[in-house]
């Protein structure tokens, strides 16, 4: 029996706290929130407001990043890519550019030092002219190189999709398909879609759609160590890589306000971490939903809303989360 087990059966979570702050923040968060918390394999928490349920399909922004990273995981285990593998090996627009020694894992961690914008509008307006997930990430090669690879973080699109457009080159299928075979629908994320029905390519690093139900599997995989419903997706060994913090010691030349202060690890932030690990991770989207794996604790959690994330909404999920903590702490050092 773990410390988990034995603290539930001394006392069960009281949510009072953590339902009125949510009643509280339905101005600044919006009327349509749902909240799910799973603490291994169990439902412990859940709250759905306004007319959102855990059904209901949203735009999940940069949430995305997480599920592709955990597909590129997928594909190392198949022994098809290695993280360390030159993105040129696989893409050859790369060396004509000067940019050979760009790897997949500065691709899942932002480091690429491959010039790139926090414009999102403007970015999503250039994509829509796009016609393929190819023809992007050919002209994010011939772009200017900011940093050499691997000596900053720049939080953005560029690195997520270049490393989808390798999946789609070493499986030969469209990276939409690929991550419904191989990721989607194994994990039962039925509602969870990555197909662009507004124009222009596919964006692994920004596209998906989902619902609650759908991405909290997807967490409480992470969170089981690669196992759900007791059989292991992703092996150990892929998850610790997933949680390896990859930028400490590195300056950050950018990054969202609402992230301020964190490392990175692949396709998530890291909230907490020691020893190169992170002992809590997040991905949380533009839009408003804001998910959580807390190893030490031991706990999933998430919001999900439709609302642009500013500094004071993240503040509150900040807030959301001690609440959690608070019933759910295990104390690990």
């Amino acid at each position: 029996m773990g410390l988990l087990d034995f603290q539930s059966l001394q006392a069960q979570p009281n949510w009072d706290d953590l339902s009125a702050k949510l009643d509280n923040s339905q101005k600044k968060l919006g009327t349509d929130i749902v909240v799910l918390i799973w603490n291994k394999d169990s439902l412990i928490f859940k709250r759905e407001m306004g007319d959102f349920n855990t059904k209901t399909q949203v735009p999940i922004a940069s949430c995305s990043k997480w599920l592709t990273a955990a597909l590129v995981m997928k594909i190392v285990e198949e022994g098809k890519i290695s993280l360390d593998d030159p993105v040129v090996n696989y893409i050859p627009e790369f060396g004509k550019y000067f940019k050979s020694y760009i790897t997949l894992r500065q691709c899942l961690s932002h480091t690429t030092g491959i010039t790139d914008e926090d414009r999102i509008l403007k970015n999503m307006a250039e994509r829509r002219k796009m016609e393929s997930l190819e023809e992007e990430v050919n002209s994010i090669a011939a772009r200017k190189i900011r940093a050499n690879p691997g000596t900053d973080f720049w939080y953005g699109g560029v690195g997520l999709n270049i490393a989808g457009r390798v999946l789609e080159v070493v499986t030969k299928k469209r990276f939409d398909v690929l991550i419904k075979t191989k990721l989607l629908n194994p994990l039962g994320m039925r509602r969870t879609s990555f197909t662009n029905l507004n124009g222009g390519p596919v964006n692994p690093s920004g596209g998906a759609l989902s619902n609650a139900d759908d991405y909290m599997r997807f967490q409480t995989m992470l969170l089981n160590n690669g196992k759900i419903n007791g059989v292991q997706f992703l092996s150990a060994e892929s998850i610790e890589e997933l949680r390896k913090i990859q930028t400490e010691g590195l300056p950050v030349r950018y990054a969202p306000k609402t992230a301020q202060g964190f490392q990175y690890a692949s396709g998530a932030w890291v909230i907490e971490g020691k020893n190169g690990l992170a002992d809590a991770l997040t991905s949380p989207g533009l839009f408003g939903t804001w998910p959580v794996v807390d190893y030490c604790n031991g706990y999933s959690s998430l919001v999900l809303v439709k609302n642009l994330i500013t500094e004071d909404r993240a503040d509150i999920h900040q807030e959301i989360r001690q609440l959690i903590t608070k019933q759910l702490t295990n104390r690990c050092q």
